[in-house]
């Protein structure tokens, strides 16, 4: 009598280890936007004139153009489960962060039935989500005047999380938990302090937090 095997039950599903991996050729950008073909053509090179003439970012080839040492991170992932009339369906969510440690961040996130194209969708939404971060020393501790930390107390807020990140002297490090750590790393800042208040371990609320205290360095500086 033949025995049959049982799987062993499934935990949730695990943020995938950022291993090196080849680079796979990406077909050739066509820009399908105004301001993408503005960028290709070469009219406009640079982000700070996007930013300067409220131009409306809407192609991930724009951001890959302008930034080309930008990086990304899978910073969540997740399963969503509903009943459907034809069955439970499944499908994962995850969110992506996207900078280039030198004051340029971005956050997406992105749903699909397969995992690789929910990371897809979250990168792409996190390139056309990059926001211009001001960086400085506010620190009554260094006056440094270099850009290794943001130049004053800002405060930003994500659903029910509320994060202050306040300017930190040279050599402290950032102080902060691990997901909140590295994305202030991706943004460029190297030494900081934090407070929350809420349920950090929300990721999307908590990332939403984070970007809206980084912004604000530049929309008030």
């Amino acid at each position: 009598m033949s025995q049959v095997q049982q799987r062993p039950p499934q935990g949730p599903p695990q943020i995938p280890q950022q291993r090196p991996q080849r680079r796979r050729e990406e077909a050739p950008w066509i820009p399908r936007t105004k301001l993408g073909v503005l960028v290709n053509s070469g009219e406009i090179d640079s982000m700070r004139e996007i930013y300067e003439n409220g131009y409306r970012i809407q192609e991930a080839g724009i951001i890959k153009k302008l930034l080309p040492d930008l990086k990304t991170e899978v910073i969540d992932v997740g399963m969503i489960q509903k009943m459907t009339p034809n069955g439970q369906s499944t499908r994962f969510k995850a969110m992506v962060a996207a900078g280039d440690e030198n004051g340029w961040l971005g956050i997406g996130s992105g749903k699909s039935k397969q995992m690789r194209i929910a990371i897809e969708k979250a990168t792409n939404a996190a390139y056309r989500n990059v926001s211009p971060i001001k960086l400085g020393c506010g620190s009554w501790e260094c006056r440094c005047e270099q850009s290794h930390s943001v130049p004053f107390k800002v405060r930003g807020k994500g659903g029910s999380v509320v994060i202050e990140i306040i300017p930190g002297p040279r050599g402290l490090g950032l102080v902060a938990g691990r997901r909140i750590r590295n994305l202030l790393r991706l943004a460029g800042l190297k030494d900081a302090w934090t407070t929350s208040k809420g349920s950090t371990n929300t990721m999307n609320s908590t990332s939403k937090a984070v970007l809206d205290c980084l912004r604000q360095t530049f929309s008030q500086g």
